[in-house]
């Protein structure tokens, strides 16, 4: 007897249905052979179903000859623990020892030997793609419920044990559906300890991570070590505004299926601040593996991705960045499969000016000769340069004015200017969810129209400056994110002149 029963796989961040198809042939000696291209963790399922069942109270595989179980479609790499519940309920209704209409019934969960149900990365992404689908009822860890019940319009019922679940199957004990949660945006704001009213000095760089957070531009700074390039970047997120519903939904799923979600509460409500190691590899950045899987860039979505000691990441490593900064997504093409990864993240970066550090310090001397700092800057490629928005200088500060107890503008106070103009931001672009940084070349002809004399300073700096086609365009975006903060629906003079400021001098 033969029975199927509906999971799901993840491709990418997308849910993508399985048939679990489970063969019973009571003739024979016993064999469990499991196909439909699994992994090593899909084919230990073999012995957890096994150890499951029998534990559960229930007659094992080896009791019961051939078994043949078909993850379909046979062509779609199955690489989670996922299917383990599926397979002993396949089992079961096969072997007659359970009877339930499978019908508009998905099952996703990984057994453990005693038959219990473990959590499982990857919930939220399936529960949304089952209810896309018109799937009524999803059975999910109970451990994963929280996830689960971000998503209305479907019945989320958790699965404590394998038991449980076949008495309810059975209708001898009913599982109730959770109750779905409303999501909220009063408890996205940054409640962190950084501010920028302990920052002391640096009022340009401040103000240059106000413009980056109202546009989402990325941002590079220069400086000795120990002049606050690292809390000027640690610091940003407080001036970030909360994240909106989708944005929640759109992080959560990521951080889902990296196995990344806080235990506390199942969810991502603030922006992400990601700070890799100069050490990381190109796939621990990018995203990658055998079964494609996100990297820091598509966990730093939405919110900020820090490379402090930017000089000293590999350069093959930080070429594999041009197409994220330029797109805002990543695509990892794989052998057997390919998924895209969306990667909208603020780049900020900090790097000393050459080997010692000090090659731009007033107070110590630099101990490197030309040809070195030439070589060290020369890490970094023309082309990531090109895609970094506004250059900062960050100058040691001076022990009298770190002495000095008077507060500077506190975080709160920048970030409502911030969220006045990404307001500006989302009536223009009609609550599409982009922003200035994001803008292609018919939105920046649409929203950030020159009149005669603007347009020729900006002409005249491009050509002094030697600025490339890409650079000249992001510097138009960068004005018109500072006429934001204005309040200005037009474009000046003064709003390309700051913007020109943030160019690299040389």
């Amino acid at each position: 007897m033969s029975s199927k029963i509906l999971s799901s796989a993840i491709v990418g961040l997308n849910g993508e249905f399985v048939e679990v198809e489970v063969d019973v042939l009571a003739s024979g000696l016993h064999n469990f052979t499991l196909v439909g291209l699994p992994d090593t963790s899909v084919k230990e399922s073999r012995d957890r179903v096994s150890s499951a069942l029998k534990n559960s109270g229930f007659k094992p595989p080896h009791q019961c000859g051939r078994i043949t179980v078909n993850l379909a479609p046979a062509d779609l790499q199955k690489s989670s623990p996922i299917y383990d519940v599926p397979i002993a309920i396949g089992f079961l209704i096969s072997t007659g020892q359970l009877n339930f209409d499978v019908k508009n019934k998905l099952f996703i969960g990984e057994l453990a030997l005693d038959g219990s149900v473990r959590s499982i990365n990857g919930v939220l992404p399936i529960t949304l793609f089952a209810r896309e689908s018109g799937i009524k009822e999803i059975y999910v860890p109970e451990a994963n419920v929280e996830e689960a019940s971000i998503v209305d319009g479907i019945d989320i019922i958790g699965v404590k044990d394998l038991r449980s679940l076949v008495l309810h199957l059975s209708g001898q004990e009913v599982l109730e559906p959770i109750i779905n949660r409303e999501l909220d945006t009063e408890d996205n704001t940054y409640n962190g300890t950084l501010d920028f009213k302990y920052i002391k000095g640096h009022e340009h760089a401040k103000r240059a991570l106000e413009i980056a957070a109202a546009g989402g531009h990325n941002v590079i700074f220069h400086g000795p070590p120990g002049s606050g390039k690292t809390l000027l970047a640690k610091t940003f997120v407080s001036i970030l505004p909360p994240l909106t519903k989708d944005e929640i939904l759109d992080i959560t799923k990521i951080y889902s299926v990296a196995g990344q979600l806080p235990h506390d509460e199942q969810m991502i409500r603030t922006r992400q601040f990601r700070c890799p190691h100069h050490s990381a590899s190109a796939v621990s950045l990018i995203g990658g593996g055998t079964n494609p899987r996100p990297g820091e860039i598509t966990l730093a979505h939405r919110g900020v991705l820090f490379l402090d000691e930017f000089a000293e990441f590999p350069r093959a490593v930080l070429e594999n960045l041009r197409q994220p900064l330029e797109d805002g997504t990543v695509t990892i093409a794989r052998a057997k499969t390919s998924a895209e990864f969306p990667a909208n993240f603020t780049l900020i970066a900090a790097m000393n000016p050459c080997l010692c550090g000090y090659a731009t310090d007033e107070q110590k001397e630099c101990t490197c000769t030309p040809a070195q700092i030439v070589r060290y800057t020369q890490k970094i490629s023309g082309p990531i340069l090109d895609r970094i928005d506004m250059h900062i200088d960050v100058p040691r500060i001076h022990v009298n004015k770190l002495d000095n107890d008077d507060l500077a503008e506190e975080s709160a106070s920048v970030r409502q200017r911030v969220e006045k103009a990404r307001l500006s931001q989302e009536k223009r672009f009609k609550n599409s969810r982009k922003i200035n940084a994001e803008m292609n070349q018919i939105e920046i002809k649409r929203y950030c129209k020159l009149d005669k004399e603007t347009k020729q300073l900006l002409k005249s700096a491009a050509d002094k400056l030697d600025l490339s086609a890409r650079a000249y365009y992001r510097m138009i975006k960068l004005a018109r994110t500072i006429a934001d903060l204005e309040g200005s629906e037009q474009i000046t003079k003064n709003h390309i002149a700051e913007a020109l400021q943030y160019r690299p001098k040389v």
